[in-house]
């Protein structure tokens, strides 16, 4: 049996579009749906879930404030967390006291011996007492500390280490003890920044030479300390 196709063009053409539509048709509906579905969605996280999590949240601060207002020791527990809050500001500004057993050794000569040091990191200051071989050594070490300079990161500051060096007393003992008769005490000022943790600082120590004339050169001898600021030598 053989058929014809008898609907004009214009016939197919339309049909095709109307099945275009509705396949157009059915997907809008379905995204709508969906987007429907995903409005529904977000309504009920927002004013439903959304709400009483923050509900929630406000009754547990609610009850921590109530459970604070009861804790008589709330200051000092604040007052503690502050104070920790500031140690690492704190732990900087530190000395680096470690430093300071290397630069006795640079400073110190050979023939003198500490035998009692005292140093003060608020007034930056610092008493050196001890004994050495002769009175020139002890000379050379009040020169040491006047010219001692330091360093940063490899570079010459030429700024002086310490200051206000003051040989406060010294004198000579008939019976030495060790080869040491000469007996001493140095008060001296340093520059806080040789033990500033922040820095890397070095000592830069001159050459071991006398560059002034101290009063331990004076001729007399000397059995005592003897203060020199007052200028009392006993001989």
């Amino acid at each position: 049996m053989v058929q014809f196709n008898l609907l004009p063009d214009v016939k197919l053409e339309y049909l095709k579009a109307k099945r275009m539509l509705q396949v157009v048709t059915s997907l809008v509906l379905a995204i709508g749906g969906a987007m429907f579905i995903v409005f529904v969605v977000l309504l009920l996280v927002v004013y439903v879930f959304q709400k009483q999590q923050i509900n929630n949240l406000d009754s547990k601060i609610s009850t921590a404030k109530v459970q604070l207002g009861k804790n008589t020791n709330l200051n000092k527990i604040l007052t503690v967390q502050n104070q920790l809050e500031s140690l690492p500001s704190l732990e900087a500004q530190d000395p680096v006291t470690s430093r300071l057993f290397n630069y006795l050794s640079e400073i110190t000569p050979v023939n003198a011996d500490i035998s009692d040091f005292s140093i003060d990191y608020t007034n930056d200051t610092m008493v050196i007492t001890g004994s050495a071989d002769s009175l020139t050594t002890v000379n050379k070490y009040v020169d040491t500390l006047k010219f001692t300079t330091y360093a940063i990161s490899n570079k010459n500051t030429k700024n002086n280490a310490f200051s206000q060096v003051v040989l406060s007393s010294f004198g000579v003992s008939p019976h030495p003890t060790n080869n040491r008769p000469a007996s001493f005490t140095i008060n001296c000022n340093f520059n806080p920044i040789i033990f500033n943790v922040a820095d890397a600082a070095s000592l830069v120590v001159p050459p071991n030479f006398i560059t002034t004339r101290s009063i331990t050169q004076q001729p007399q001898p000397f059995k005592l300390f003897v203060a020199a600021p007052k200028g009392n030598n006993n001989g």
